[in-house]
């Protein structure tokens, strides 16, 4: 039976929504990244690209699909012009054995390049997506290269090593002979389990292999990333910092909810992908999606004055620009480094009631007090018998700005009296001489232009630095969103924005 509606999935599509574990990349993705370069690279027979850390093979194919177009002029002739593209033009490295295979069959149509079903003949197996496998190099417990746990990942050969060929090296260059590449993009792997969590705990690695690429000096530098490197994540200040110096980064595209890019899969703080540009530079055009929609777009510089993270979200800039011509001092200055009073989560020692205080912790996935020997607080002790607020550290579910829209920004702050205390799961605001002032400073905390300017810093785990763009307001009276928008001269719009990203407190 004839029939004019037909469905032919693309295999790489399919596999893009596999797994959380390895996050491949979708084909309509892959073609939006291409879509940042000089389109003219694809009508150069001298074009010469690289995915060091390719898994599905899905850039080089979409790479080849677009020369395959644009050389039509140059070599008329379809199979020289396929020979020249896959011998001469596209290289890669692959992450593993299997994606190595993977890659070859999505370019060569063959898992082996010399194979009998390959579009253009190699005299070798590989072709030029190569995968050697190698070893982390161990000094001290860790890899130096990598940072891997050697607990973790010495392993043996049974098992896979996860010792990306790309980033464990001195010498980039060797791996096809001192070539130069004129684009070099992709998808890197993001981290490794440390054996400290996973998602921001986990230890992150895609910083690496950016870092690694530009030692290659390419004309050109587009890679997938998440987008927690803007403000937070650990082992990432240095990434961070070089980043937002760099003029030579023309975009930025971020998305808040990775499920954008990635459908199925979650990364907390979503994902971005940028344009890396050695011969330009100047400021970046930084674009918000939500959806399947660009929300806004400016041009700016990445580090804006007074910051010392990216600010995402490009409605947040002009807020925090008339807050900084106050020139108040922060609210972090009230707020605890991590683990105020040196009280681990597990409520160690919470059984000796010698001399006890009140110890705020989580037990069973509630907010619980539990009575502990004073000697049990490590630090800031002197603390004890003033007032302050306590509040968590992290809070998943209290959302970011942008998604999900809207989001509550922080957990709920909580006033603690005299002779209390609390776990590293809390930070802590204050001290405080009375009580009436941290009711005060808790009408602030809740307002919505609070939780905003707290957003703007926010990834995952809360820290001192999160609350900078917060000014420390008069806490001898309460205070209400309508009064700071008052003060800080906001107009509607961004009133609205507010609005409309920041939920009330329950």
């Amino acid at each position: 039976m004839h029939t004019t509606n037909s469905y032919n999935p693309d295999v790489l599509n399919c596999i893009a929504n596999l797994s959380n574990d390895e996050v491949f990349t979708p084909p309509t993705l892959a073609n939006q990244v291409l879509d940042l370069l000089p389109q003219v690279l694809f009508k150069s027979p001298k074009t010469k690209f690289l995915d060091p850390f390719s898994k599905s093979g899905v850039f080089l194919r979409e790479i080849v699909k677009r020369l395959d177009i644009g050389l039509e002029g140059v070599i008329p002739d379809r199979q020289k012009r396929i020979d020249h593209i896959l011998h001469n033009q596209v290289y890669g490295i692959a992450c593993t054995e299997l994606t190595s295979l993977l890659s070859r069959r999505s370019v060569y149509c063959s898992k082996t390049a010399d194979g009998q079903y390959s579009v253009s003949k190699f005299d070798r197996p590989e072709g030029n997506i190569q995968y050697k496998a190698i070893k982390h190099t161990w000094k001290d417990g860790k890899c130096k290269y990598c940072g891997a746990s050697q607990a973790v990942y010495d392993r043996g050969n049974e098992a896979e090593q996860y010792a990306y060929q790309f980033i464990h090296t001195d010498n980039p260059s060797q791996f096809f002979g001192n070539m130069t590449f004129d684009v070099i993009i992709g998808n890197p792997p993001y981290q490794l389990n440390d054996g400290g969590g996973t998602g921001s705990s986990a230890m992150p690695l895609y910083h690496k292999f950016v870092e690694q690429a530009k030692r290659l000096d390419p004309r050109y530098l587009t890679m997938i990333i998440p987008s927690r490197w803007f403000s937070g994540g650990k082992g990432l200040d240095e990434f961070r910092d070089a980043m937002l110096h760099d003029n030579h980064i023309r975009e930025i595209h971020d998305f808040g909810n990775a499920g954008d890019c990635f459908p199925g899969v979650a990364i907390e703080g979503g994902v971005c992908y940028f344009l890396w540009n050695r011969d330009q530079e100047g400021l970046c055009k930084v674009y918000s999606h939500s959806g399947n929609q660009i929300t806004a777009m400016s041009e700016r510089p990445l580090l804006e004055k007074g910051a010392d993270v990216f600010i995402r979200y490009n409605e947040v800039i002009s807020i925090i620009r008339k807050v900084a011509e106050f020139n108040e001092d922060s609210f972090s200055s009230l707020v605890s480094p991590r683990n105020p009073y040196n009280i681990h989560a597990s409520f160690e020692n919470s059984q000796r009631k010698i001399g006890t205080c009140d110890v705020l912790g989580i037990e069973s996935g509630q907010r619980v007090y539990k009575k502990m020997d004073k000697a049990c607080v490590g630090r800031n002790n002197e603390e004890l018998f003033k007032y302050k607020l306590f509040i968590s550290k992290a809070d998943g579910a209290a959302g970011q700005i942008g998604y999900p829209v809207p989001a509550r920004i922080l957990g709920k702050s909580e006033i603690a009296g005299i002779n209390t205390a609390c776990t590293e799961t809390f930070l802590r605001i204050g001290p405080f001489d009375d009580v009436e002032t941290c009711f005060n400073v808790k009408s602030y905390i809740e307002t919505k232009f609070f939780r905003c300017l707290v957003g703007a810093r926010k990834n995952k785990n809360m820290t001192q630095s999160t609350y900078s763009f917060v000014p420390i307001q008069d806490f001898s009276h309460p205070w209400t969103d309508e009064m700071l928008y008052e003060k800080y001269h906001l107009d509607k719009d961004e009133i609205e924005f507010i609005e409309s990203m920041i939920r009330p407190m329950e």
